[in-house]
């Protein structure tokens, strides 16, 4: 993309100096939102509180990065964008005038640019929306598309709201690449504030629309589950009249979702008479799940190697978008069998005891880190609770490994946090086979309350103020064939505990 392009597209008119022309059309290498990571040639986005305030980000902290406008130029960028008042007020950048696109928000002109590429690029936007499920099954479905010959662009990590979207876009005029370089974009649309979806959706308007679930998440910024499916239907509404809305059809909310779209809709999961779904269900294997995948275009046998019925159904969304890119069920199938799990979303690690001991013998730790809401670990929970526990082969001993779940505090929950922790730690108490609950933090507590009121007692139940507390229980506590959750929100910071484990076991 060049300077002038871009220029253009955010509604800036710059005057690029006494080079003119050459610099107008000098082609911009990419685009960076932190002075640190700038590199030569990249147009920079210098945020500051101001745009973060007027778009509602949730966090309370915020640097102004027109302090780091030098920086960037020393680092060799391009061009800056900037807010005109900031910069009108600050003679040490006026010296870069000629350098600095000037616009009244810098974070709407980001999404001014990715717009602006998405309308000249004219391919389908798949955007990919709910409570949970969303990049385990953007992943899945980036994977599909790929097998199946397409060329795909999909958010980086798990960059869903107002900064990570429109810079999962422009990766399509980054390094080199062209956006005709790619033939569909695969999109998470997350929603931590009511409008959100509506302004993503602004920036990128969906061709296929999917809705996987509608959970009790961000309840401190939402009055009700019913406000909350409310934000997440914005995704439908904003479909074009001839885009496609794939809907759960197993979550009631999502399902009348479809009263919005009048025009086509697919549904998917284990109800019956959904266009994508999946019979003979085998979840006995760790770390993996088989079953049947049905298709409008067939069947097959296929096997995913993730944990958990939940991702089943996130695999059962990703079948459905592909088979609107006409892949038939075998296809689906064959790629399924080499797809990776995402990363701290239910990864599968087994660790040997005492790694100078060849005999020692091995526990498994399910890594489903990233994220945490009573849903999903009541769903984690009730998977680790049907697992065998009885000795791999090749162990030397014979004993049975315990159920131990190291759960920690769900954020963003709202006035009811205690409530819903105490209620899903009764549940995983009246799972009646779950050996251990470790809960870390905060809110926590209630998870250990309700448990101890069913099956578990103090010495099965137990709370941690600090993960570095309950990592060492768990590294002095953990035995031969035993399987642990490790189930957290990102914020708890239980992926430290995973790390840990790594550095004190070998991985096998």
């Amino acid at each position: 993309m060049k300077a002038r392009e871009a220029s253009e597209m955010m509604g800036v008119r710059h005057d690029f100096g006494a080079a003119g022309e050459a610099v107008a059309d000098s082609q911009l290498t990419g685009f960076a939102i932190d002075s640190r990571s700038v590199r030569e040639g990249e147009l920079f986005f210098a945020l500051s509180p101001e745009d973060y305030r007027r778009h509602s980000f949730t966090a309370t902290n915020f640097s102004d990065a027109h302090e780091y406008i030098p920086q960037a130029f020393e680092r060799e960028a391009a061009f800056a964008v900037a807010r005109r008042e900031r910069v009108e007020a600050d003679a040490t950048l006026h010296p870069y005038r000629e350098r600095l696109f000037l616009v009244d928000d810098v974070i709407a002109a980001l999404q001014d640019l990715a717009r602006g590429v998405i309308e000249r690029w004219r391919r389908p936007v798949v955007a990919i929306t709910g409570s949970a499920g969303k990049t385990t099954t953007k992943d899945l479905t980036a994977h599909l598309l790929s097998a199946n010959g397409m060329r795909v662009v999909s958010t980086q990590k798990n960059y869903n709201n107002e900064l990570g979207v429109p810079l999962s876009i422009l990766q399509m005029e980054s390094d080199g690449r062209r956006s005709a370089d790619f033939d569909v974009a695969v999109l998470e649309m997350g929603m931590s504030l009511p409008g959100e979806i509506k302004r993503l959706t602004d920036i990128a308007t969906p061709d296929i629309a999917v809705e996987l679930i509608v959970a009790p998440v961000h309840l401190e910024f939402f009055d009700s589950i019913e406000q909350i499916a409310a934000g997440k239907r914005a995704l439908v509404e904003a479909l074009k009249s001839d885009g496609i809305a794939i809907l759960n059809a197993d979550d009631a909310r999502v399902l009348m979702m479809r009263e919005v779209h009048a025009g086509r809709v697919v549904t998917f999961g284990m109800s019956h008479g959904c266009d994508v779904g999946a019979s003979e269900i085998d979840a006995s294997q760790l770390g993996s799940i088989g079953f049947r995948l049905h298709t409008p275009r067939g069947s097959a046998l296929a096997r995913l190697s993730l944990a958990g019925r939940h991702n089943l159904t996130n695999a059962l969304a990703a079948a459905a978008i592909a088979t609107q890119f006409d892949m038939t069920p075998e296809a689906i199938a064959d790629a399924f069998s080499n797809a990776a799990p995402t990363q701290m979303r239910g990864e599968v690690v087994r660790f040997k005891i005492d790694a100078r001991d060849e005999t020692s013998g091995v526990f498994t730790v399910i890594d489903d880190s990233y994220n945490s809401n009573p849903r999903s670990l009541l769903a984690m929970t009730q998977m680790l609770s049907e697992m065998e526990t009885t000795p791999h082969a090749g162990d030397d001993d014979d004993k049975r490994g315990r159920r131990i779940v190291v759960a920690g505090e769900m954020l963003e929950l709202g006035r009811d946090a205690a409530r819903m922790h105490y209620e899903a730690g009764e549940q995983i108490g009246r799972l009646g086979n779950v050996d251990m609950l470790l809960a870390v933090r905060g809110e926590a507590q209630h998870l250990v309350a309700g448990a101890q009121t069913e099956t578990m007692n103090s010495e099965t139940a137990q709370f941690f103020s600090e993960v570095e507390a309950v990592t060492s229980r768990l590294i002095s506590e953990v035995r031969a064939n035993d399987v642990v959750l490790i189930k957290g929100s990102r914020g708890v910071k239980l992926d430290v505990m995973v790390r840990r484990l790594r550095e004190r076991f070998k991985v096998v």
